[in-house]
């Protein structure tokens, strides 16, 4: 890959205090900036204080009931102290928490939400430049959305993972342990002590999960499209230089205003080809092909599910971490972290990408060095040696479906059985443990109506349960498919984001019990094996479901959502949709 934009200059023409966005609410002398200063005076602030100098908006994702920014309370104070220290005047605005262990249906019903509230948070108060404070799953995609479309110098600070979980000498990974743990505990082969140790041990400090899920993914994701600090998403939450870090990025975003670095300046098509193909290395969560289409698209740029195809059949998975692999982020951090990772991937890479630091994605990493070399392999000993991710098209997957090869049992890459069909998810968890379920180790379980639409939001449904009179015959992977996500610390043989979904009349609605259903992954197919003939009288007699929500948000969201292929955002917030507008700011009056 070659760079999509020269390099910025080496010395960039810095703005004046008259050119800061923020004058217009402060440096006029007129009756509306009398109100402003008069009322910043009620806070207690002196002119001095904030008079010619960049106001950067913290938008804080800060709550009590979200378990992976319990330190942001913390964290928020050091980034003002960078703040202070470079001459910016800082201003926190809390916005939108979303706690991925505790909202429901889901976070990802939200995550437009916040994405809304952080562009307009940015456009309607005075910031010159804004730091982004989130890590847990949706808010690090949402408030990079928002902030690409309000376009404003930005620069995000990732939460961090959180420290190795404890069970009797072992180490526990978030959600993946949760996963295999729950199974043994349904099979009877551990006990209800067992599993509280596990429930006690496996979350013991503030961050987010500490497995390769859709936080880590999102986050080196982030950071390899070039807006954060170096080394910034590696970082456990609990360390002292994730405090640092804090600090310094407060103190480059005033820099950044200065120099008027926004994200249109460092985002390109090369480096969200960079970000696929680090998430693919990393052996990444499946969420981050709808959150990058998602961001991609906020930039004007053309990144779609065939592009993740294309760059996942010539890359290695190299990060031997949860679930694919064996280690959790704290190992990845000490093996040298991502600035270290991204080294093995030479010419993979196009390290000629600008980022927010000033220098290039390859000045970035310089001098990085891996020191475990089985936490990053080398090129020459992959965990796997292509299709970290893969995507799936045919009959039953007319625009997409996706699957992880790499943390399901292998001999289901090339899989036909007959359907097991539950309509809904209160249908499959009635009857997935009864003993009359006609089920065995080759059927296919399908999951409908768990869509974006459908479940509503499109919830981390995706990882099936394995019925329980299979596991305890000691199966532990099968073929399930749904239009839902999983959680990125899932695994198994799990087919995932069926396009379109059941709930709008997608092929998936119309599958029967007994229905035979084909996978082959190196042919990237997905098929059911029921005549067009047959599938056309079913279509005909499909019925649409009724709407899920008759008020608030719920209204909007089931009115403009997008299907997953195309990143699931709201069609009036594409770029596309506001081409008669002028970006950034309306007029301030």
């Amino acid at each position: 890959m070659t760079s999509q934009k020269p390099p910025k200059a080496t010395a960039p023409t810095r703005k004046t205090a008259q050119e800061l966005r923020s004058w217009r609410w402060y440096g006029a002398k007129d009756l509306r900036a009398f109100g402003h200063r008069s009322r910043t005076a009620q806070m207690g602030y002196h002119r001095s204080d904030y008079a010619g100098k960049p106001v950067i908006a913290i938008i804080n994702t800060w709550s009590d009931i979200n378990p992976c920014h319990s330190h942001f309370k913390q964290r928020v104070e050091e980034v003002k102290r960078g703040i202070w220290q470079a001459g910016g005047f800082p201003v926190e605005m809390p916005a939108i928490s979303l706690s991925e262990p505790f909202q429901k249906p889901t976070t990802m019903l939200y995550r437009n939400l916040l994405a809304m509230e952080c562009e307009e948070l940015l456009r309607s108060y005075p910031a010159d430049g804004c730091v982004l404070m989130g890590g847990c799953d949706k808010t690090t995609p949402a408030l990079v959305m928002g902030a690409i479309s309000m376009d404003l110098p930005a620069i995000f600070m990732p939460a961090g993972p959180m420290l190795r979980g404890d069970y009797k000498g072992e180490y526990l990974g978030s959600g993946s342990d949760t996963w295999k743990y729950w199974a043994e505990l349904r099979a009877g082969n551990i006990g209800e002590d067992d599993w509280q140790q596990v429930e006690d041990g496996i979350a013991r400090s503030p961050g987010h999960c500490m497995t390769m899920g859709t936080a880590s993914t999102m986050t080196s994701a982030v950071e390899v499209l070039g807006l954060t600090l170096p080394g910034a998403a590696s970082i456990p939450a609990p360390d002292s230089r994730h405090a640092q870090m804090a600090t310094l990025t407060g103190k480059r975003i005033v820099d950044m205003v200065w120099e008027d670095l926004k994200p249109s300046d460092v985002l390109t098509a090369g480096s969200f080809d960079n970000a696929v193909t680090a998430v693919l290395a990393l052996g990444g969560s499946t969420n981050s092909i709808v959150h990058l289409i998602a961001m991609a698209r906020r930039a004007g740029i053309a990144l779609d599910l065939a592009r993740f195809d294309a760059l996942a059949r010539k890359t290695p998975v190299l990060a031997n971490l949860r679930p694919s692999g064996k280690y959790l982020m704290e190992d990845f951090f000490y093996a040298g972290g991502l600035r270290a990772f991204l080294t093995q991937l030479g010419d993979l890479m196009d390290f000629e990408q600008q980022t927010i630091s000033g220098r290039t994605l390859g000045e970035n990493v310089e001098g990085a060095r891996i020191f475990n070399d089985d936490v990053i392999r080398p090129r020459s000993k992959p965990l796997v040696a292509s299709d970290g991710l893969a995507v799936l098209t045919g009959n039953l997957a007319p625009a997409g479906a996706v699957i992880k090869p790499a943390a399901m049992e292998p001999q289901f890459r090339k899989h036909q059985g007959p359907a097991v069909v539950f309509r809904d998810y209160n249908d499959m968890a009635a009857r997935i443990d009864s003993p009359d379920l006609e089920v065995t180790r080759d059927s296919v379980i399908v999951l409908q109506s768990a869509g974006p639409q459908g479940a509503p939001g499109m919830p981390e449904w995706g990882q099936l349960p394995i019925p329980q009179k299979l596991l305890k015959q000691g199966v532990r992977d099968m073929l399930r498919i749904s239009d839902a996500r999983m959680s990125g610390t899932s695994y198994g043989a799990c087919v995932l984001h069926v396009t379109p979904e059941s709930h709008v009349g997608g092929p998936l609605a119309l599958v029967r019990d007994g229905d035979v259903i084909e996978l082959d992954v190196a042919a990237r197919s997905l098929n059911l094996k029921v005549s067009e003939a047959e599938l056309e009288r079913r279509k005909a007699a499909w019925k649409a479901p009724m709407p899920k929500f008759s008020r608030g948000y719920g209204v909007l969201y089931l009115k403009h959502i997008q299907q997953a292929d195309t990143g699931c955002d709201f069609d009036f917030l594409a770029p596309d949709s506001a081409k008669s507008t002028a970006p950034g700011d309306p007029e301030i009056h």
